[in-house]
């Protein structure tokens, strides 16, 4: 295909018709597909029905002998949770806090307890220091970014460069305003750039000078195991660089269940420094009496240990692999070497970043939903919903059948051609160009 850039304007006309034609007769289908969020698929969550019948009717006491049905219990988890999951946070079993079901939930509500009460280290709360601001790497997670918009913490977007945020950009910003009290991260196959910070970037978060001493790094390490190749990323442990340089007490860190036994009903995950764990374990207690010891049971006896939550996740590659393969050969095939787009080749998350022409993405989802494809709004990645360029698109393919999930690619990549060559028609005749 020749770059539609390069096209004369009678060709580009004739090309914006015939793919104008293409893309009426895709919205004909009457096609519903959904690659609005980064759910898993039935086949997915088929992988852990055997929490179905977990922990059984005589399995309800803990290692220890705690009745997993009544109140009592350390309000950080059973031991045995705490163990297991211990490796995947990069840290001693010690540190970790089973939270509830929702990590997301847990991570807003530790917000709620610094803005009201204060961090370890910091004078006050962070309320009383207002204020308040986060970098937000992006394109990044949009529910971190509505977290920061309903308590009006100011949003300062940071560009993504491959390896993690821009380091240059972060310590500049966080060594000159002590209103910066923490930065969003999503260390390992970013959501949605799937890139994983390099080595250089946690050394860097961990040993840079901030001018707000209760400063928080968010690391939401949610794509810890969730691999698409057979060549796992390695994510430098940022619990024990801190350390190192002093910090301590700067990582928050989480993970979940969600993405690998059941989404609605997993554990949420929490790693930190002694002093953060106790201030976490002591607000959470307003909260709760005790934690779901029964749901914490049935994951332990369900995935076992490391080894075990390994296997799992190697049937979770092998089911949503394919798919992400099918949307990028989808995408070659249509868009190939058109200049109009490119998108990332993940090797390890749930999601496919895709940018097209500045200036048309918001065209492109738009004409993506009139054809059938459910799709999180343009802008969406970025703080308060603006993507400055107005070109960067988030695409989920693990929910689809696999044959949906080729459809869903092509109405997309229908949609970028449409837009794209719209814009680029109104731009030369704007300017009096033939």
């Amino acid at each position: 295909m020749q770059r539609l850039e390069t096209m004369m304007t009678d060709d580009l006309r004739a090309f914006r018709r015939q793919a104008g034609d293409r893309h009426a007769a895709f919205r004909a289908r009457g096609l519903k597909l959904d690659s609005s969020r980064g759910n898993p698929s039935p086949e997915q969550l088929d992988l852990s029905s055997a929490l179905l019948t977990l922990p059984g009717p005589d399995g309800f006491r803990s290692a220890e002998g705690v009745d997993g049905r009544n109140y009592p219990g350390d309000l950080r988890g059973l031991p045995e949770a705490r163990a297991l999951f211990a490796p995947l946070l990069g840290a001693p079993a010690e540190q970790v806090l089973i939270g509830g079901n929702s990590s997301l939930r847990l991570m807003h509500d530790l917000i709620v307890f610094a803005l009201l009460h204060g961090v370890p280290d910091g004078a006050s709360s962070w309320t009383a220091q207002a204020p308040v601001t986060f970098l937000c790497p992006a394109p990044g997670y949009d529910r971190h970014f509505a977290i920061c918009e309903s308590f009006g913490i100011r949003m300062i977007p940071v560009p993504l460069t491959g390896h993690g945020p821009d380091m240059d950009a972060v310590e500049r910003l966080v060594a000159e305003d002590p209103s910066v009290k923490g930065i969003w991260c999503v260390p390992k196959y970013s959501n949605p750039t799937a890139e994983t910070y390099s080595p250089e970037t946690v050394e860097r978060l961990s040993a840079m000078r901030t001018a707000a001493p209760d400063f928080r790094l968010f690391w939401d390490n949610a794509y810890a195991v969730h691999h698409l190749t057979e060549r796992p990323h390695a994510l430098a442990n940022i619990l024990e660089a801190c350390a190192r340089h002093g910090h301590a007490n700067r990582p928050f860190v989480f993970g979940s269940t969600s993405k690998i036994t059941f989404a609605g009903s997993g554990l949420a995950l929490f790693a930190a420094s002694a002093a953060n764990l106790e201030w976490a374990r002591k607000h959470l207690s307003r909260q709760a009496i005790g934690p779901d010891k029964l749901n914490q049971l049935r994951h332990v006896r369900l995935l076992r240990d490391d080894a075990g939550i390994t296997a799992l996740m190697e049937r979770h590659r092998q089911i949503i692999a394919p798919k992400f393969q099918r949307v990028q050969a989808v995408f070659a095939e249509h868009l190939g070497d058109s200049g109009v787009a490119r998108w990332t080749e993940p090797e390890g998350g749930y999601f496919i970043s895709l940018d097209v022409r500045r200036g048309s993405a918001r065209r492109t989802v738009a004409l993506a939903q009139e054809a059938g494809v459910a799709m999180v709004p343009a802008g969406a990645t970025f703080p308060y919903g603006r993507d400055p360029d107005d070109r960067n698109i988030r695409i989920a393919p693990t929910f689809p059948s696999i044959d949906n999930v080729g459809l869903m690619a092509e109405g997309v990549a229908l949609s970028v051609l449409v837009a794209t060559s719209e814009a680029i028609l109104a731009e030369r005749e704007a300017g009096g160009g033939h």
